[in-house]
């Protein structure tokens, strides 16, 4: 079984922050390790590590979050579709399949590849439901997300992400990793 072994660094827009992914993805699960830093809405730094189990669903995210007034930790679960944050059981949460760890684009990398975007351009949309983890506070709500394929551009592909009033076209690698998405976040190269 090959496992690919990906680092990203992101400029992240809304927090004037940085965020760096490092990623194996090995058959069709990715682990993950993370860090990020913020100034807005205050300093912060965020560190994550996310699990899946097969089909690239979600099985366990773990965050630490350092503010100006203290250290906050989260333990987000999802065993067989019945989610627990901080070990109790959030039933707003079951039928996710995916976590969005906010200000992170590595969490839009799940449902990409379990649906296989990346080689579907047009298709029509795809509708999720999250458990969303709002950064820097780390407070947990379920949230409805679309992801429609635009075009295959090359090895990666072109997505529109849209969630509420917010709507972005998101640029994918061959990897299913973000380069570019608009009004968030930006891949640095070397």
């Amino acid at each position: 079984m090959i496992t690919h072994r990906l680092v990203r660094t992101w400029e992240v827009l809304p927090d004037r922050g940085y965020s760096t992914a490092w990623t194996e993805l090995t058959g069709r699960r990715l682990t993950a390790h993370g860090r990020a830093v913020g100034l807005v809405p205050e300093p912060y730094w965020v560190t994550y590590a996310l699990e899946t189990g097969e089909d690239y669903v979600t099985s366990r995210l773990h965050v630490t979050a350092d503010l100006g007034t203290g250290t906050r930790s989260l333990d987000l679960r999802n065993d067989a579709g019945r989610w627990t944050v901080d070990g109790a059981h959030r039933p707003d949460l079951d039928g996710a399949l995916d976590c969005d760890l906010g200000l992170c684009p590595l969490t839009n990398t799940m449902p990409v590849l379990r649906h296989d975007l990346l080689r579907r351009p047009g298709g029509g949309p795809h509708e999720f439901l999250m458990a969303w983890v709002s950064v820097p506070d780390l407070t947990v709500g379920a949230n409805r997300q679309t992801y429609t394929p635009l075009a295959h551009d090359g090895p990666g592909a072109r997505i529109r992400y849209a969630s509420g009033d917010f709507t972005s076209d998101i640029e994918f690698d061959e990897h299913g990793l973000v380069l570019d998405y608009p009004e968030l976040a930006t891949a640095l190269t070397r």
